[in-house]
């Protein structure tokens, strides 16, 4: 084959599947090649918290077995992948970033994710790092230390789907699963470089479900969008605990992923109509990413949805969801936990019954108002995250509030909120070498919509990998 990076470890999935196929690539190569990377790689990136080879390799030779007899198992068969550690993966422990959590007990059980990875023949690595019940943007936590960027070590990923987006970013696993309550998938593509996708609510099951409410989606992190929606493909599949899940679609997401753009109307608001602090390097590339998918044929307009900053309705439900956690914890754990996961619970703990009613309402309004603004256009394009990467900060860094938590992100949490799918996907570096990320946000249910633009993007504008990688 052609076109292959020099390394297994560089191989999207996509294309280990098709060396697969062809007998030109094994599993237990690749998932060898990976380890060996995350051995020498890991220990700079603090990306995974947990890493079983001895699994991971006992995985990759049944895989190989079974391509050999030509009865691969499903559609991830053989590819390694990764998984955040907010996710039940049976015989693992998932400590969710928090000394709260005992790892001595039994870990019996998979989450509908995991469950599906499995059913698709995937290797299975380890877990990646999450703040402390995935709380903040940042990675880091007093249990796993400073998950650091494969473009600059010196900077954060973003978080909390840190350690997933670091992984992927520096071919630790050409996929991951992460979670996105306020940006947690998309905030750490944008500043690791990579395709983080939050589909539809619903649309992949969960369980348990997160304390933060039916904000919480979970979604893929993959180094092209076709290995993003092939993830989804697995992913999206039924399971009856979660009671919110959509019903299946049936549908393959890598089908239309060609079709481009031309004819669909794309909002292109550089601002939401309220985010005033936007890096210019980052305007500037999502302008010209968006000038690309003009050129590509889709009817661009500059408009903004015409909502407010949504802000104080995503941080007074998402510290009331702080809260609820905190209130089940011992006082022997409390004095363990992270002090940013503290400060939001007791911000939380300020809640009326009355105040949270008014704070549902208002998000109601708000996703009645984006529904029938996404009548009038395909999709909206904005920048992923209004800043590039910052500085990797150790926990309780500095004191938590509304803008402290999320107010360099106003790009994200909107659409959680709403509910609607979302993809980033990086749209240039700046001129201190770290990427940026382009927003592509389509009508609920429109996932397959929302990966086709993405795609029609990635292949005009091809993306770089981070210079850590080929070390």
């Amino acid at each position: 084959m052609t076109g292959l990076p020099t390394s297994l470890c560089d191989c999207t999935a996509t294309q280990l599947l098709a060396l697969y196929r062809s007998g030109q690539a094994s599993p237990l190569e690749a998932t060898r090649a990976v380890l060996q990377r995350i051995e020498r790689l890991n220990p700079q990136l603090n990306a995974f918290c947990l890493v079983d080879a001895e699994a991971a390799l006992a995985a990759a030779e049944a895989s190989t077995g079974r391509w050999q007899r030509g009865q691969a198992q499903g559609a991830l068969d053989g590819v390694p992948v990764s998984i955040k550690d907010l996710i039940l993966t049976k015989g693992w422990p998932t400590l969710r970033g928090s000394h709260t959590v005992d790892a001595d007990q039994p870990w019996d059980v998979d989450a509908p994710a995991t469950a599906r990875l499995r059913e698709a023949g995937a290797v299975l690595l380890g877990k990646t790092c999450t703040p402390e019940f995935g709380c903040k943007g940042e990675t880091n936590s007093p249990r796993t230390g400073i998950t650091r960027n494969p473009w600059d070590l010196s900077r954060t990923p973003g978080g909390s789907s840190g350690g997933t987006a670091a992984a992927v970013a520096a071919g630790l696993g050409p996929l991951s699963v992460g979670t996105d309550g306020a940006g947690s998938v998309r905030i750490p593509a944008a500043f690791c470089g990579n395709v983080g996708l939050k589909p539809s609510f619903g649309r992949v099951p969960a369980w348990p479900l997160s304390p933060y409410g039916s904000v919480a989606h979970l979604g893929p992190h993959a180094m092209s969008v076709a290995d993003a929606a092939l993830l989804l493909n697995v992913l999206s599949q039924p399971d009856a605990r979660d009671w919110t899940s959509l019903p299946p679609d049936g549908r393959d997401y890598r089908i239309g992923l060609e079709d481009g753009v031309r004819g669909l109307r794309i909002a292109f608001s550089p601002t939401l109509g309220y985010a005033k602090n936007v890096h210019p390097e980052v305007a500037a590339a999502v302008e010209r990413a968006v000038q690309v998918l003009a050129d590509l044929g889709a009817h661009v307009e500059a408009v903004d949805p015409g909502i407010d900053d949504p802000l104080e309705i995503t941080t007074g439900l998402w510290f009331v969801g702080a809260a609820t956690v905190w209130s089940g914890l011992t006082p022997q754990q409390q004095a363990v936990a992270d002090p940013d996961f503290r400060a939001e619970a007791e911000l939380g703990l300020g809640f009326s019954a009355q105040q949270v009613q008014q704070l549902v309402l208002r998000r109601g309004a708000l996703g009645s108002h984006l529904r029938q603004f996404m009548q009038r256009h395909d999709l909206i394009a904005t920048p992923s995250v209004a800043v590039p990467a910052f500085e990797a900060r150790p926990a309780g860094h500095s004191p938590m509030d509304p803008a402290a938590m999320l107010g360099w992100t106003p790009f994200s949490y909107p659409f959680n909120l709403s509910q609607q799918p979302a993809i980033s996907l990086p749209c240039g570096l700046t001129r201190a070498g770290l990427p940026i990320g382009l927003q592509l946000v389509g009508p609920m249910f429109g996932d397959a919509l929302v990966l086709r633009a993405a795609r029609a993007y990635e292949t005009a504008h091809p993306a770089p990998r981070p210079p850590l990688a080929g070390r």
